[in-house]
């Protein structure tokens, strides 16, 4: 069979059914005057030429498209796909479609799809965190689209924010930690020049640390993504240098889940000899021998209310859904 190297045009429906390119639109938008007869004719054709209709193009002639831009820094990350199947199924419903792009957790990148998706006119565009260049500001500002910005809510937001507040998460960490009883405290992160969210959890997590009258007694953070082998290795190097620590704050589950299988291959009794608490409460994390100690962030729910305020056409505003302290058994 060959491939026909131009698409099937509006024109080539309408002479194939019979009709005029007009009637062969109002058909397919469902809107104005045609008897049934002429829309099984159109439709006829459409199936007989396998042809998509350019809806791009007639929401451009017309108030915009259907399209919902989400950019998010990774998908092999389970926080973003949680993050993805809130926010799709509500738009779904209201025949609005997602396309999905990824940062790698690079703003560069972001500016340069931001500018790409804007070229096809979406009606919002959604991003993760608050943090871009000001190239992608720029962008956003003059777009005349809406912008939701999710998973974070310490900053100015350009448009609509649903999240909760990072270094709060931090805070809350550290405080859990203190009350425990636990005085000898070490960090392991992954990078976070790119994953700006973990950087503000660190803030607060080493502000409240020395509130209570406590410094942070040692940190390893790599700068990679993160991950199980981020963890593992961090946290063997910690307890290198610092054998008498006794809690550690992984940055997320990954990093904290390799923390756990050191402690598993070294024999070391968690939370006897060392406690870990992670962030995110990722369900693997809840099914390892020991449940591990996190931060509940609410994923699906910031994704499906994202996607409702922007049906409902909501005003600009910050909306904190907060997140919870998942005690777990390694604290």
């Amino acid at each position: 069979m060959d491939l026909k190297t131009t698409p099937i045009t509006l024109a080539e429906v309408a002479d194939t059914a019979g009709v005029g390119e007009s009637t062969v639109s109002r058909v397919l938008r469902n809107h104005g005057s045609f008897s049934e007869k002429t829309r099984a004719r159109v439709m006829a054709a459409v199936d007989k030429l396998g042809y998509v209709p350019n809806k791009i193009a007639g929401a451009l002639a017309s108030t915009g498209t259907p399209l919902v831009a989400i950019i998010v820094p990774s998908l092999s990350n389970i926080v973003f796909a949680d993050v993805l199947s809130g926010v799709t199924r509500p738009l779904e419903l209201r025949q609005r479609q997602a396309v999905f792009a990824v940062t790698e957790y690079d703003l560069a990148r972001e500016e340069a799809l931001v500018a790409a998706v804007l070229a096809w006119r979406p009606a919002a565009v959604m991003l993760i965190g608050l943090e871009h260049t000001e190239g992608t500001r720029k962008l956003l500002r003059a777009s005349g689209c809406r912008v939701l910005e999710l998973l974070d809510i310490d900053g100015e937001p350009l448009d609509i924010a649903v999240g909760f507040s990072h270094r709060s998460a931090g805070r809350a960490t550290a405080a859990y930690l203190v009350e425990r009883g636990y005085t000898r405290i070490a960090y392991v992160g992954h990078d976070m020049d790119r994953d700006t969210r973990s950087a503000k959890r660190f803030e607060g997590f080493v502000d409240q640390l020395n509130q209570a009258g406590l410094a942070l007694k040692d940190l390893q953070i790599r700068n990679a993504p993160s991950s199980v082998s981020v963890g593992k290795e961090g946290l063997a190097s910690i307890l290198g240098r610092s054998p008498d620590i006794q809690a550690v704050y992984f940055s997320n589950d990954d990093v904290a889940l390799g923390g756990y299988f050191h402690c598993l291959a070294k024999g070391i009794s968690v939370p006897d000899q060392l406690a870990i608490i992670g962030f995110n409460a990722l369900d693997i994390c809840r099914h390892t021998p020991q449940p591990i100690a996190s931060i509940l962030t609410r994923r699906v729910e910031i994704g499906k209310l994202a996607a409702e305020l922007l049906l409902e056409e909501a005003p600009a505003q910050t909306v904190d859904v907060g997140f919870l302290l998942v005690p777990g058994e390694t604290v």
